[in-house]
């Protein structure tokens, strides 16, 4: 009974084991090992393998030969697997290639169709863009013309309507932000033209008020041929009130009177405004001004600051001259300014609404008609005031104080003089034509050697006609200092000085006329643009013949003062440093023109730098500038030698260097060594020149030294000659010392044939490589030599 437990037990297990996951299976063996039958158990499992081995050997049995006609079958299946994969491949590779074109097609149809959808954007964006910009274009244009009043409605209309149906672009952003600065721009640039406006009318009142004064006069000759009587009476009235001294009676009474209120009556109904005022005076800047300011809402400030400004101009135009009383000139410039200002006063006053009004007017006038009257009294004394002082001197009355007067008026006299013979220098200047006065006859000869002191032995000797050296500037100048004495004379007459004090004034007068007014002018001549090589040369002739006729002057004027020259304490005149600084002046201009002219020879400069062969004649541009510098230095002539020397100089050695820069210059990449050659016959050129001795004076060869830098340097690479040059270097008796090792190492790289690496043709020529590698080796030393020295 037992054992059949037993073994029914282990067939339990048996089938446990057979069906339980391995992971659970541990407590199902414990339960073996814990009984005392694992023997037993051991033989059960054994015979169970036995019989599951034999099940798997059937069924092995049964299924091999079905494994093994799949393994082969498998076996014919790889190699037809095999083509049909290559036969895949190729289908691919030819739907790839027949694809591409298509593809190609549809991405170009993508981008078509982006770049239309792009366009159709575009069009609809600009179409609410474009009045935008339209508008804003508008404005600009406005601005570039300067109508400022168009442009603020404009940018008004910009603002209000345009801007917000365009929508939030960046540009609109840019122009809301300039809007406002724009309206300031307008607004300052409209107070400037009102200030130039304000400049101009107070210059050119004085000619305003001759203006409307000649045309109240031609008004009151029409009145007078009316009746005679009116006439008759006329001129009565205008005999007595003109006895009665400087009282103006406003009703009328005085002719004067009634020119200017017939020019400044704010209640005349008639709407004829003065003659000539509109046409002598634009004045759009005012009426311009006034309407921008009224639209920016600041017409006020606008008028205030017009009134303002004016009354400013009302005090300085009231403000007699200090010499008004010298002639009746000053006296008529001085009416004629008063009636000028008030003449625009009142077309204001008539065209512009509110802008001045009657009271303004009115104001401005009873301060013009005291000023007026205080001045003329006072002038007037003025007049009388060198007289008086002698008749109080008489009778013992001190008179110290009015001769201080007098003196103080002298430096202020003498100013105005200046600024005379300043306007009389500048008009010599300009009128003279810079070339030797031509003399036909003795008497024309003495004429001149009246008006200038010149003596030449040799020219007298000379058959008439014959040319003076000098222009016709230099006895006019030499006059003109005459006559600024002669004025200065007169002046000082009645001034209670001493001789040597009128000596001294006179001294002193004429040396600030010679350091300041003509050294300014002759600076202005010299300067000129339109001056050329002739007219600088003609300037330094005459220069020197005026600073050899400064003693003249002394003598001249200790002749009219009767003070001798030689006076202790006496000034000296100045004129000889005034022609001399005039006369370098001069010459510095001339060794700048002449560069400036060889550079513009320069700029016509067009070498073939690639070129296989060098020409046998020297370059068309450097041919036409050797003809210049020999038609210019055969000018020179007349120059003294130093001068003519040093242009000749300065002139070959601007050149020299010109050339060599335009040699070594960054864009010239690659130089033949045919280029070269050219080059080399056009520095022979310039030294055939240097050789002929364009100007007189250079010892020996002492001109071909400015191209001696050129010429060692062109030797060297013509002759190739790099043993002597890399053995010789820094000693003194070196063949190429005058030639830099950078300016060498420099040309040298420019002959480096660049082109050789891209030829492979050219890397069999064995002459080609020899010569690159002897480039190269030649390189490497100069650099090596340049190390050196540096170090």
């Amino acid at each position: 009974m037992a054992s059949a437990e037993t073994a029914a037990e282990h067939e339990r297990i048996l089938r446990e084991i057979e069906s339980t996951d391995t992971n659970c299976i541990g407590p199902t063996l414990r339960s073996v090992y814990d009984g005392q039958e694992h023997g037993l158990f051991m033989d059960k499992l054994e015979g169970r393998i036995r019989n599951h081995d034999r099940e798997i050997e059937k069924m092995c049995n049964h299924h091999f030969q079905g494994f093994v006609d799949s393994i082969t079958e498998l076996l014919k299946v790889r190699g037809e697997a095999q083509k049909l994969k290559c036969q895949v491949t190729e289908t691919n590779q030819k739907l790839q290639n027949d694809g591409k074109e298509l593809l190609t097609s549809m991405d170009e149809l993508r981008q078509c169709r982006l770049q239309q959808r792009n366009i159709a954007t575009t069009i609809d964006k600009l179409t609410h863009c474009l009045p935008v910009l339209e508008m804003y274009s508008k404005l600009q244009e406005q601005m570039r013309a300067k109508r400022y009043y168009p442009a603020l409605r404009t940018l008004e209309q910009l603002e209000e309507s345009c801007l917000p149906q365009a929508g939030s672009y960046r540009f609109c952003g840019i122009m809301s932000e300039n809007i406002p600065r724009l309206r300031t721009h307008i607004r300052d640039v409209s107070m400037s033209d009102l200030k130039d406006f304000l400049e101009s009318i107070r210059k050119h009142s004085d000619k305003i008020g001759e203006t409307a004064m000649k045309q109240a006069q031609v008004q009151i000759a029409r009145d007078n041929a009316v009746t005679s009587q009116q006439r008759s009476a006329s001129g009565r009235r205008i005999r007595k009130e003109a006895c009665s001294g400087t009282e103006v009676d406003r009703t009328g009474s005085n002719p004067f009177s009634e020119k200017d209120s017939g020019i400044l009556d704010v209640e005349d109904e008639e709407k004829d405004e003065i003659p000539g005022a509109q046409d002598l005076v634009d004045f759009s800047p005012v009426y311009r001004c006034l309407h921008i300011y009224t639209v920016l809402g600041a017409r006020d400030t606008f008028e205030n600051y017009y009134r303002k400004q004016r009354r400013k101009q009302a005090r300085l135009v009231l403000q007699p001259h200090s010499n008004m009383h010298e002639t009746l000139e000053g006296y008529r410039r001085y009416f004629n300014q008063i009636v000028g200002f008030f003449v625009v006063e009142d077309h204001i006053l008539h065209t512009t609404q509110g802008l001045v009004n009657r009271a303004y007017v009115e104001e401005l006038w009873e301060l013009a008609l005291s000023k007026t009257i205080a001045a003329l009294r006072t002038h007037s004394v003025c007049l009388h005031t060198t007289c008086l002082t002698y008749t109080k001197q008489g009778y013992g009355f001190p008179v110290n104080q009015l001769f201080d007067m007098l003196l103080e008026m002298r430096d202020q006299y003498g100013e105005i003089l200046l600024k005379k013979w300043n306007q009389s220098f500048r008009q010599i200047l300009d009128q003279d034509n810079y070339s030797p006065i031509p003399v036909a006859s003795p008497e024309e000869y003495q004429r001149i050697a009246g008006q200038f002191p010149f003596q030449d032995p040799e020219l007298d000797k000379m058959p008439f006609p014959k040319k003076l050296p000098f222009s016709e500037f230099v006895p006019k100048v030499y006059s003109q200092l005459k006559e600024f004495i002669y004025a200065c004379l007169k002046y000082s007459e009645d001034l209670h000085l001493s001789s040597t004090e009128i000596d001294d004034m006179i001294r002193k007068s004429t040396n600030l006329l010679l350091t300041r007014t003509l050294s300014h002018c002759l600076q202005y001549a010299i300067k000129k643009k339109n001056v050329g090589l002739a007219e600088l040369v003609q300037i330094i002739i005459n220069t020197t013949h005026l600073e050899q006729s400064c003693h003249y002057l002394e003598e001249f004027i200790s002749n009219i003062t009767n003070v001798p020259p030689d006076t202790i304490n006496a000034t000296k005149l100045y004129g000889t440093s005034t022609f001399k600084d005039a006369r370098h002046a001069a010459e510095e201009e001339i060794y700048t023109n002449l560069n400036q002219k060889i550079d513009q020879f320069l700029q016509l400069a067009d070498y073939d730098w690639t070129a296989a062969q060098g020409g046998a004649q020297a370059s068309d541009y450097l041919s036409d500038l050797i003809a210049f510098l020999c038609s210019t230095f055969a000018v020179f002539t007349h120059l003294p030698g130093k001068v003519a020397q040093t242009a000749c100089m300065s002139a070959c050695k601007h050149l020299s260097t010109s050339l060599l820069q335009l040699l070594l210059e960054g864009d010239v990449r690659q130089v033949s060594m045919g280029a070269l050659q050219q080059f080399n016959v056009d520095v022979k050129e310039c030294e055939r020149f240097a050789r002929a001795g364009p100007v007189p004076g250079f010892q020996g060869d002492t001109l071909l030294l400015a191209f001696i830098d050129l010429r060692q340097l062109l030797d060297l690479f013509t002759q190739w000659d790099w043993s002597t040059y890399l053995a010789d270097y820094g000693r003194p008796t070196c063949k190429y010392l005058r030639v830099n090792p950078q300016t060498a190492l420099t040309l040298l790289e420019k002959m480096k044939d660049t082109s050789r690496k891209n030829n492979m043709f050219a890397q069999f020529r064995k002459n080609e490589r020899d010569k690159q590698k002897l480039i190269d080796t030649v390189v490497k030393q100069l650099r090596n030599l340049i190390a050196t020295n540096q170090a």
